[in-house]
């Protein structure tokens, strides 16, 4: 152990390093740790001299990190979690916290539980800033580095990844899954059956961090595969293109049931066994060590559950 060399790197030089990651600029660095721009690269310059390595290169207008920087980013937001855990000994107040969180979900989240969690958080929290990211923006990785605090997506219960990364996924509300379609649709009069839940075109949605869900690989190994005719990114987008197409979209009911896109069009339950569903919370086992944080996952958990 290199104890001379570890002595130069402070905690200022780990928090500075931990908000670039976040931010991937100096300027907004500055402005978050309400320090000059010149006193962030100031600690950046030490601290590249003491990693021996650039940790952020310009490429064009933008600022990237090196894959050591973002290597050592779930190290470094561990260690300041933990360090911060250290400095908090007293119970945690949330009418006198200062302090941001960053949360991603999927459009349909929002219309579930977004709405409902702001309004619980900001009126005994009136001092946190909540930052509401969409999922196709911010996804699993950025748990481990600390640029998200918590994901909620729905899903199919056989999706979720392994626990690498320390990652941790806790169900917040079963649900199933139904059939969406246009009211003047050729299907809306009479019962689904197999065969012409296949017949018809259907809107997918798109997910990168996710497996193929359970009920893709059961349709297609007891049946066939589904006519995937367009790939949307969200709910809203699919119904929407329901509402104007002869089109199938498979979703969640409790999705359904609330949202404003899927006003007006015909549901049914699906002619086929697709497995479980669910909306789940995702988080970084370690960020756990923050109260404020433990606090914030107690609210998400109370508004899940409607208390």
């Amino acid at each position: 152990m290199d104890l001379i060399k570890l002595s130069r790197i402070s905690m200022k030089h780990l928090i500075t390093l931990h908000v670039m990651l976040d931010t991937l600029s100096v300027t907004a660095s500055a402005e978050r740790l309400c320090l000059s721009p010149s006193s962030v690269s100031k600690t950046l310059t030490q601290l590249r001299e003491s990693l021996n390595d650039e940790l952020f290169y310009r490429h064009g207008n933008q600022l990237v990190a090196t894959p050591l920087a973002r290597r050592l980013g779930p190290t470094v937001h561990q260690m300041i979690n933990e360090m911060n855990q250290m400095l908090t000994q007293e119970a945690f107040d949330p009418a006198s916290y200062q302090g941001r969180f960053s949360l991603a979900m999927r459009e349909s989240t929002f219309e579930l539980l977004a709405a409902k969690l702001s309004a619980r958080v900001l009126e005994q929290a009136p001092g946190m800033r909540l930052e509401i990211w969409s999922r196709d923006n911010m996804g699993f990785d950025s748990l481990a580095k600390g640029q998200l605090d918590f994901i909620i997506l729905p899903h199919d219960k056989s999706q979720p990844p392994s626990t690498q990364n320390n990652l941790v996924w806790e169900t917040l509300l079963d649900d199933e899954m139904v059939c969406l379609m246009n009211p003047n649709h050729p299907l809306a009069g009479k019962k689904l059956t197999i065969d012409d839940y296949l017949s018809y075109g259907h809107v997918g949605i798109t997910d990168n961090d996710l497996n193929v869900p359970f009920f893709e690989l059961q349709l297609a190994q007891q049946h066939q595969k589904r006519k995937i005719a367009v790939h949307v990114p969200d709910f809203g987008g699919a119904a929407l293109m329901c509402h104007h197409s002869d089109l199938l979209f498979t979703c969640s009911r409790q999705w359904a049931d609330v949202a404003l896109q899927a006003k007006a069009l015909i549901t049914k339950p699906l002619p086929f066994n697709y497995g479980e569903v669910s909306y789940s919370l995702v988080w970084h086992q370690p960020s756990m060590n923050d109260p404020a944080q433990r606090w914030l996952y107690e609210q998400i958990i109370s508004v899940a559950k409607g208390s």
